[in-house]
Parts: C-alpha cells; sequence; structure tokens
C-alpha cells in the first residue's frame, strides 16, 4: 500500500513555488498548519528530509528535488485523467475511429485533425486511409464512426461534401509527352499505367483502368506519385496531390483528344447520426469546413 497521497506531494510543490509554508497556506488556500502537518508527515513516511530552511525560505534538499521532480509526472497524470474524466462526463467520446478516402485533400485532413487535437486533447484518434469500397466496407462493418468515401453505403444517409477533380498526368518527359499531337486511346493503351488498388477486403471495384498493356497496381496514391515521377507510367491523380509537382514542371498534363479531367464526388456518413459526440461533431464541421490558415 502507498504510504503518501498525491496531496501530500502537491502541497510540498506549493511550498516550493511560494516559497515558504505561509505563502502556500495563502496561494493554495489551506492553512498554514495544514500544509506544515502534512508535509512533516511526508518527510516522515519516508525517511528522507526534503525540505531545509535557508533563511526566512524553505528549499528542497538534493533528494527532494529528485523526489518532487518525479512526483510531478505523476501530479500531471494525475491532473489529466481528471480532465478526461471531466470531458467522458460531459459525453466527450474516448476515441474516434474515422475512414477516409485517399483522394481526399491531405493537407486539409492533416488540418481537421490538429484542430481537433487542440480541442479535444484527451480524445484518441484511429484514422484508416481507404481506397474506393474499402471505407463504405468498413463502415458497414460497424468499425469506424465516421466515413468519407466516393459512396454512401446501402441504409445510410450521407451528405455530399466535396468534387475533387483527377488530371491524367506523366513525368515532363515521358514518352506520351514526345507526341506532337493530342492523345488518343490507342496511344495510351501502349504505355504502362498505374493504378490504385480498391481496399476492400470483399467485392472490390476495378476503376480507372483503360485496358493499357502494361497495367501496374499499388496499395496508395503517395506511391503512384513516385511512380509518375520517375517515368514509369501514367496516371489519373487528384489536382490535390500532383498541383505542386505540376507548377514546377516536373510533371506535366497528358494531352487527350477528350477525358483529360475526371471527377469523383466525396460524402460524409455518419455510422449513427443519433449516437454522434461533440468530438466527431467537430471534426465533421472542420472537414466540412476548413478553418483559415
Amino acid at each position: 500500500m502507498n504510504r503518501t497521497t498525491l496531496e501530500q506531494w502537491r502541497m510540498l510543490q506549493a511550498v516550493v513555488d511560494h516559497g515558504g509554508f505561509a505563502q502556500a497556506a495563502s496561494a493554495i488556500h489551506k492553512s498554514q498548519s495544514t500544509i506544515n502537518h502534512a508535509v512533516h508527515k511526508l518527510q516522515d513516511q519516508l525517511g528522507l528530509p526534503l525540505l531545509e530552511v535557508v533563511g526566512r525560505k524553505a528549499r528542497l534538499t538534493p533528494a527532494g528535488e529528485l523526489m518532487l521532480r518525479r512526483a510531478g509526472q505523476l501530479l500531471d497524470q494525475a491532473g489529466q485523467l481528471e480532465t478526461l474524466a471531466g470531458s467522458l462526463a460531459q459525453g466527450t467520446e474516448a476515441e474516434i475511429r474515422i475512414a477516409v478516402d485517399e483522394i481526399f485533400p491531405y493537407e486539409q485532413l492533416a488540418c481537421a485533425l490538429h484542430n481537433l487535437s487542440r480541442e479535444f486533447p484527451n480524445t484518441r484518434v484511429q484514422l484508416f486511409e481507404t481506397v474506393l469500397s474499402g471505407g463504405p466496407e468498413m463502415l458497414l462493418a460497424a468499425q469506424v464512426d465516421l466515413l468519407i468515401a466516393g459512396r454512401v453505403p446501402e441504409g445510410f444517409l450521407g451528405e455530399a461534401l466535396m468534387r475533387v477533380e483527377f488530371v491524367a498526368v506523366a513525368a515532363h518527359n515521358h514518352p506520351l509527352l514526345q507526341v506532337n499531337r493530342p492523345l488518343n486511346l490507342q496511344d495510351l493503351a501502349g504505355q504502362r499505367q498505374i493504378v490504385v488498388r480498391d481496399s476492400a477486403l470483399g467485392q472490390r471495384v476495378d476503376a480507372g483502368w483503360l485496358g493499357a498493356e502494361q497495367r501496374w497496381t499499388v496499395s496508395h496514391i503517395a506511391t503512384s506519385v513516385d511512380m509518375i515521377r520517375r517515368g514509369m507510367g501514367f496516371a489519373w491523380l487528384p489536382r490535390s496531390r500532383v498541383g505542386d509537382a505540376l507548377a514546377s514542371g516536373e510533371l506535366a498534363e497528358l494531352p487527350l483528344q477528350q477525358g483529360a479531367l475526371r471527377y469523383a464526388e466525396l460524402y460524409l456518413t455518419y455510422a449513427d447520426p443519433e449516437k454522434v459526440g461533440p468530438a466527431t461533431t467537430h471534426l465533421a464541421e472542420l472537414l466540412r469546413h476548413p478553418p483559415a490558415t
């Protein structure tokens, strides 16, 4: 059984912070005799001198410095625990599970999560980055609380969130960009296309493939972007992911006769709108309307 209490350590900390027993008593609204008794009992229980009086001030002994430094960590943890308990008592979620399709703009997602961490520091987040059917599959399996995906699963009510623009791109020195005319389907079919795999474990959607002779399939948009930069193929990628590379000239848009741009709608769906807590509500609002930076 522990012989000391957090309250004893708090009183010792107050004595050190405020320079004496009388000052500590005034600062934390305790009687001087209460603080004196608590600190002396603490020293007796530990069998260690923690304080010494120098002039009119009390200061820590070397052993007291070490012990109070360790105790300070416990006091901080206790404070965090009490804050967490207060949040949970008010209905704040202990954890949010969110699945987000990888075509959602990454900077917008990161900004939303950063703001959430400041407003709800004690709420844990499980982020699942999904592709195509992967997110809806997780919602149907009750594995997430919030979904951003290209479709709303059957039996749920979602809301339109944004329209994502895809652009056909390749490295600036790719053979397709050496053809001095608009490109047609036959031109593309003779080159390698990089396609991102549906992350669903069950029924998958095969979207975007043109039937090119060489098809390379990857799991993440970031992998596709890297391969395109290396001149390994062409792909339709979200403009938000390749905008900087296009601006610098590292990548270039393919001059297609038609279909150079594609669009996908994204929807936001709650697992159960009736049970949404304040943290999830706040995160959804941040995803809908990113704060100005």
